[in-house]
């Protein structure tokens, strides 16, 4: 693991502060009582409480692994408990989609399952989230993506759920009509064009200069050697990929249909 593999248990905690940084000490905070050890045997790891070493970064990336799925935690919690079916959905997101090694995808589960237990509410976690990522816009729309993404994987999503991707949106400023586009984008029965409309945010039929200005704006913003610059962690690379090549493939299929040259 990259970054994660780093940094010293707790440590994370301390870096990140607020309510995420208090899910982040309860995942890791066990291996306080290791950090010495750790940091003598891990080249380049950094030494618990050496905060001055964290990067600005290292600290954007810890938020949005440890924002993503402890908000992943509340929608599977939004009924008031746990059921198989929402461990399943976020268990798959992390081995199909995310594509994570053995030590990410401990690490994922780790903040997954104290967001379980721990405090801090849905709009908190979401609230940090942005005042990290506020000047950010495609990290802002990719969590929603990803949030909506999970939420639909057994093909509906629910008012609960809905509810809580809606809060999140409207904390991360981003339009009805963008979330719109982005429900749009995951649901299976939408017709290969239209849905091609929405990766691009637009409307069937928009005109084609508006078409083109959409697709360059979207290719430059989720092209991942972009977002990895503003903070989003290697293990989100994949998932930051695929979405990059939708859009190349949505704009393909537009192109078809209206004959843009």
């Amino acid at each position: 693991m990259g970054w994660i593999g780093k940094l010293i248990g707790g440590a994370m905690g301390l870096a990140i502060g607020g309510p995420l940084g208090m899910i982040a000490g309860i995942a890791f905070g066990n291996l306080f009582d290791r950090a010495g050890q750790l940091s003598g045997q891990q080249e380049g790891s950094i030494p618990f409480g050496d905060m001055s070493r964290l990067s600005a970064e290292q600290q954007s990336q810890m938020v949005f692994f440890v924002g993503a799925f402890s908000m992943l935690a509340r929608i599977a919690t939004v009924d008031g408990r746990l059921l198989p079916e929402e461990q399943q959905k976020v268990e798959e997101f992390i081995q199909r989609d995310l594509k994570l090694d053995m030590q990410s995808r401990q690490a994922a589960l780790r903040v997954f399952n104290a967001a379980l237990t721990g405090g801090g509410t849905f709009e908190q976690f979401a609230t940090q989230f942005y005042q990290n990522f506020a000047h950010e816009p495609a990290l802002l729309e990719l969590m929603v993506d990803i949030l909506v993404r999970v939420a639909v994987a057994d093909g509906v999503l629910n008012d609960s759920e809905d509810r809580l991707i809606t809060v999140a949106a409207r904390i991360f400023r981003i339009s009805d009509a963008l979330l719109v586009n982005i429900k749009r984008r995951h649901t299976s029965f939408t017709a290969a064009p239209s849905k091609a409309y929405a990766v691009l945010g637009l409307q069937p039929g928009a005109p084609i200069e508006e078409i083109k200005k959409a697709y360059r704006k979207l290719s430059i913003e989720f092209h991942p050697d972009t977002v990895a610059s503003k903070g989003l962690p290697e293990e989100f690379t994949t998932f930051a990929t695929e979405k990059f090549r939708s859009i190349q493939e949505a704009y393909d299929t537009i192109k078809k249909e209206r004959n843009i040259v």
